[in-house]
């Protein structure tokens, strides 16, 4: 068994930024009942300070329109659908990170669309029609929110250009174009206003990256933090309904991080920039069955433990299952993005974020496995998890010891694998019902919850040994914090007579 000797007095760099931001789908979702009943599941439990969704300017928000007036063509803005959203995530304590995008039809140059909701991806017919709507659409946002409080939202310009299927064959120099008058427009509002991108899906670095920040620092335009996308699949093999594919390596992973990193820090009037991952997850498609899988969980745990040596923050792509890039789900499990699954049934990876969100301290210990961080009050936790795939255990343990100075402690350890908390087995064993009713749901929601145990510790010469256990694609949290027994007069623990 694997021994970690944690010193107290250690600062390890651990820089744990988990609850920056989460992905949603397209906007006018957020018109659902249970799209905002899975995001306040998520924000009790996880809080995430902002969120970055597709379709501001798609048609269902309802927000671009024009009409005919003495023969000219005019526009006008409506802000009802936009007002609903961005009041209930306010009021569900999460911000906008606002993305521009996509074209509303009538002010597109062409028909090329994306997904089921079919978002159209192609440039303005009239780069000062686009200017205006974006900056109508700040001016609104700041009268009704207040100056300061949009100032603080992000804003990115575009999804994905790098992608012929996001933005029309993936024509650089017309996104170019596009981000300079938009960043110029955005800045015309408010020159604090927040302006990024190139929000590039990973693998074009050399040319994209390399290429965007070239033509901004020629062009010497306004730019305010770096984005970029960030999955780890291989090309998926198509089945029926479903996507299944091989997840890369996390060190592999890792090096494509890297290397945008040294792009970005080759460039001394940007190095220091916030880079921003606004989409990560697994697999890059809303249909892969790892995405409900205790491995998915195990796998996010690594990848959250490192993730932000590389990056300021990061936003894992989504919070929940309403999602309709190809179409509506047929079951409620169908390997969506969510951590949230319909019928709001928390999957193995809501627990890693809910478990990394108590992470907030100083690290004291981290190695590709184990996490362990002080908080302020002195309590000590951490997470471990076993990745079966690299670490070819069915159970992975070590022990943890760590310099005491009081006579007693609990350990509570909170645990996640594919024996207690697998809600996907549970929907499989119940078989498979593509529309669960309110007991099957019930049921499953349970088998949706980490088992927690608790153990009274004693130290043994000023030191406390605890033993770390996960089982198969196993993730754990434990907490030891100080606990003397100061029992009633006359209760005995375990006297029943």
């Amino acid at each position: 068994m694997k021994e970690i000797r944690v010193e107290m007095g250690a600062d390890v760099p651990f820089h744990n930024n988990v609850d920056y931001c989460v992905g949603t789908g397209r906007m006018g979702l957020a018109l659902h009942k249970e799209y905002l009943e899975q995001l306040a599941l998520v924000q009790k439990t996880i809080g995430f300070s902002y969120i970055r969704g597709h379709g501001l300017f798609c048609d269902d928000m309802a927000i671009y329109h024009e009409y005919e007036e003495d023969g000219a063509r005019k526009a006008e803005y409506n802000f009802t659908y936009l007002d609903r959203v961005f009041d209930s995530y306010l009021d569900l304590g999460i911000r906008p990170f606002l993305e521009l995008g996509f074209m509303p039809d009538k002010m597109a140059s062409g028909t090329q669309t994306q997904f089921y909701w079919k978002g159209n991806v192609t440039p303005p017919n009239e780069y000062d029609r686009w200017c205006h709507l974006v900056q109508a659409t700040l001016r609104h946002l700041m009268a009704r929110y207040g100056e300061d409080e949009v100032l603080s939202w992000p804003i990115e310009v575009w999804n994905e250009p790098n992608l012929t299927g996001f933005w029309e064959h993936a024509d650089m120099e017309e996104y170019f174009k596009l981000y300079e008058r938009t960043a110029y427009a955005v800045k015309e509002v408010h020159e604090d206003l927040q302006v990024g991108g190139p929000a590039i899906c990973g693998g074009s670095d050399e040319k994209w990256m390399k290429g965007f920040l070239t033509h901004c620092r020629e062009k010497k335009l306004p730019l305010d933090f770096i984005s970029r996308h960030h999955y780890t699949i291989e090309l998926p093999k198509p089945d029926g309904h479903y996507g299944y594919t091989e997840l890369y390596k996390s060190e592999y992973a890792f090096s494509t991080l890297r290397d945008c990193r040294k792009i970005i820090e080759s460039y001394e009037e940007f190095k220091n920039l916030p880079f921003y991952i606004t989409e990560f997850n697994s697999a890059y498609i809303p249909n892969a069955p790892i995405h409900d899988t205790n491995e998915n969980a195990a796998y996010l745990a690594r990848m959250l433990s490192e993730i932000g040596d590389y990056c300021t923050g990061y936003s894992y792509w989504t919070f929940g299952d309403v999602f309709e890039e190809q179409g509506v789900p047929f079951t409620p499990f169908h390997g969506g993005f969510g951590l949230v699954a319909n019928g709001g049934i928390t999957k193995p990876t809501f627990w890693t974020f809910a478990f990394f969100k108590k992470l907030k301290g100083r690290c004291l210990y981290r190695d590709e496995q184990v996490v362990v961080v002080q908080k302020e009050d002195g309590t000590i936790c951490g997470v471990a998890w076993n990745l079966c795939r690299e670490t070819g255990c069915e159970v992975w343990e070590c022990k943890l010891c760590l310099p005491v100075d009081q006579e007693e402690y609990c350990c509570v350890k909170k645990t996640v694998d594919e024996t207690v908390c697998n809600p996907i087995k549970a929907w499989h064993d119940l078989g498979e019902p593509a529309n669960p009713g309110r007991e099957q749901v019930e049921l499953i929601s349970e088998a949706a919850k980490p088992l927690v145990t608790t153990e009274h510790l004693v130290p043994a010469d000023g030191k406390l040994g605890i033993t770390l256990s996960a089982g198969k694609n196993g993730v754990v949290y434990f907490e030891i914090s100080e606990a003397v027994i100061k029992s009633d007069r006359g209760f005995v623990y375990g006297r029943t007579e």
